[in-house]
């Protein structure tokens, strides 16, 4: 499952039953990273004013983008559930998932980039490997854990559906791992609506997890 930028509580590996300090997880959610030195928490707030006073650009994702989306990408394979990958990924393997991806046609991906820094992505891939369902594609989103509750989600979304609107695309569909407060307000907020929940579908961090599927049409009413 590629799961939404939302992101359900993160879990420390030692104790599941913890959260280790999201507030939300999508990549519209809000995370609070656990910061134990004043050193840290002086990185975080000066990423926030930085933020602040910056500009956010969104672009088509470019092959030298690689390392650092599988570096956001590895910290939700290692620390949460929101993905249902174990290992994570070397950057030549992801450059194997990034092939998928073209600046036409149906399957995008665009990058948000603060400062010459990639702060998240999103992008569509195929839903399912027979013809038909050529016109449904899937989304997937993430932001770096730092950058999260700044409505970075809301904006790759924005830009990407309207990167597609001229393309033969009907349905996109987005699955999220729960719970996932975060995840369902983005897509609620984005016209997605719920179709149904997969039971214990993943086994991740010792625990079955259940997964959201939402869906909305490419062009709105």
């Amino acid at each position: 499952v590629s799961l939404t930028l939302q992101i359900p509580p993160l879990f420390n590996r030692n104790s599941i039953a913890e959260p280790a300090g999201f507030t939300n997880r999508y990549l519209g959610a809000s995370v609070r990273p656990k910061w134990t030195e004043t050193a840290g928490q002086t990185d975080a707030i000066i990423f926030a004013k930085r933020f602040s006073m910056s500009e956010l650009s969104i672009r088509p994702a470019e092959r030298h983008d690689v390392p650092r989306l599988t570096e956001i990408y590895n910290y939700y394979v290692l620390n949460t559930a929101v993905t249902f990958d174990i290992e994570p990924y070397t950057v030549e393997k992801r450059y194997l998932w990034f092939e998928q991806f073209s600046t036409t046609g149906r399957h995008r991906l665009l990058v948000a980039e603060e400062e010459g820094v990639v702060l998240g992505y999103a992008g569509t891939t195929g839903f399912r490997v027979k013809a038909a369902y050529d016109t449904t594609v899937e989304t997937t989103i993430y932001c770096d854990q730092k950058a999260i509750g700044k409505r970075i989600g809301s904006r790759l979304y924005e830009a990407l559906f309207d990167a597609l609107r001229k393309e033969d695309v009907n349905r996109l569909v987005a699955g999220y791992t729960l719970p996932n407060d975060a995840s369902a307000a983005l897509h609620a907020r984005c016209g997605f609506k719920p179709v149904g929940i997969y039971t214990e579908v993943g086994r991740k961090f010792g625990r079955y997890w259940d997964v959201a599927w939402t869906e909305r049409p490419l062009k709105l009413a």
